[in-house]
């Protein structure tokens, strides 16, 4: 029985882009974003990256599932994983889907619809036999999934929108911030009211600052935009997430070095690693 005080995140998917399983990424992991949280015994879950496969092969060795999926938006390095989630594919299990950068041209349902069909895909989304919503939101809503958690939203600079989360549980919060990018030098209001006084925030860190310049208008930020960020907003741990494909496990170790020396207690997400706020 999982205890009411119980609050952490586990990583099922750190990546951006594209997934790159192989030697040179084996620590770090491969899969595209994914993150299962456990509030008290409920559970969310955020992007439907390549990780949703083995979370789902998880989740169903231990039982019904009755979750909400939550999309910071729906590029295919954050929806690929929904047709492989054994989860959606049982009766007994619910399902709650919902997006907030949609509205109004598109629905969450309507674009993972497309995502499932001919030519691109050889069943349709209607193969999916849990019992499964999906829910259309506009950016900056509070939400509440269950009673005692709260999910603050608000936007993110990335094409095609995106939306951060920020859940709130027994006093503490852990924020999902990806995919996102700054303008050097102006600190992202909206990044900064959303993780203020935060005690995780898992950030975009897909670039170094030395990288950067290389990739502006991509969508996507630096490790060091992070602290950056953190140190302004005085949130307690920074947590750096969405790797480069080409970040391979040494670079990763060495980024993990420097974060450490630039702000202590800074953590490089890697697939299976579990943190409580």
């Amino acid at each position: 029985m999982a205890s009411q005080n119980e609050f952490f995140v586990r990583f099922w998917g750190v990546r951006g882009t594209v997934a790159c399983p192989g030697p040179a990424t084996v620590r770090h992991g491969g899969n595209t974003s994914c993150l299962e949280v456990r509030c008290g015994g409920r559970l969310l879950i955020f992007d439907g990256g390549t990780g949703l496969r083995p979370l789902g092969h998880h989740l169903d060795a231990n039982g019904p599932v009755d979750a909400d999926l939550y999309f910071t938006h729906t590029h295919f390095d954050h929806i690929q994983g929904i047709p492989f989630f054994s989860s959606a594919y049982k009766p007994t299990n619910r399902l709650r889907c919902w997006a907030g950068h949609l509205e109004p041209d598109f629905t969450l349902k309507g674009v993972l619809s497309e995502m499932m069909q001919a030519p691109l895909f050889p069943v349709p989304l209607s193969i999916l036999s849990a019992n499964i919503s999906f829910h259309d939101f506009t950016c900056g809503e509070t939400l509440t999934p269950f009673s005692g958690v709260t999910l603050r939203t608000a936007p993110l600079n990335h094409p095609n929108r995106a939306t951060g989360y920020r859940i709130e549980y027994q006093g503490k919060s852990i924020c999902y911030v990806t995919d996102t990018e700054h303008v050097p030098g102006v600190p992202d209001a909206n990044v900064l009211g959303l993780i203020a006084g935060a005690d995780m925030v898992i950030y975009d860190s897909t670039y170094t600052d030395d990288e950067y310049p290389r990739f502006k208008g991509w969508g996507h930020s630096t490790w060091q935009e992070g602290v950056r960020l953190c140190d302004a907003a005085k949130a307690r741990r920074l947590v750096i997430f969405h790797h480069d494909p080409a970040h391979d496990d040494a670079l990763m170790d060495r980024i993990a070095a420097d974060a450490e020396r630039a702000r202590p207690g800074t953590v490089v997400a890697r697939e299976g690693m579990i943190l409580t706020p």
